[in-house]
């Protein structure tokens, strides 16, 4: 995935979105790509739905890291992501339909629920 992404583009990206890193693009590109795979047939995906992506591919990446790691890369929310997903249709890299919305990133999910209080392990019940 990182090879869709060629320097010239994360330079411009870097220019017109400084808060954001080059591995916060790369990571919301695979996110897509790994979200658009677990569907029964490729489609459009919402705001939504590649929010959940996002989380879901965080975790299974970066396990309970995740939350630090996209933090690291300036991504502290889901309207985090809206704003990489429109930076990247700005630079043509993704293509927006007449539906999507930044509005659609939105307090999807809060990072501390989903990659703390709420993490896989968390629901363990303890050894006796």
């Amino acid at each position: 995935m990182a090879s869709m992404v060629g320097e010239d583009l994360l330079a411009r990206l870097r220019e017109k979105n400084p808060r954001y890193t080059d591995a916060a693009y790369v990571f919301l590109l695979s996110s897509l790509q790994h979200t658009i795979e677990h569907l029964d047939e490729p489609r459009h995906i919402s705001g939504r739905e590649l929010a959940e992506g996002c989380r879901d591919f965080a975790i299974e990446q970066y396990g309970p890291m995740a939350r630090t790691v996209l933090e690291h890369w300036g991504v502290h929310s889901t309207e985090d992501m809206g704003d990489v997903v429109y930076a990247l249709i700005d630079c043509g890299v993704l293509i927006r339909q007449e539906c999507d919305s930044r509005q659609d990133f939105e307090n999807v999910f809060d990072f501390e629920e989903a990659f703390e209080r709420n993490y896989p392990w968390g629901k363990l019940e303890p050894r006796s």
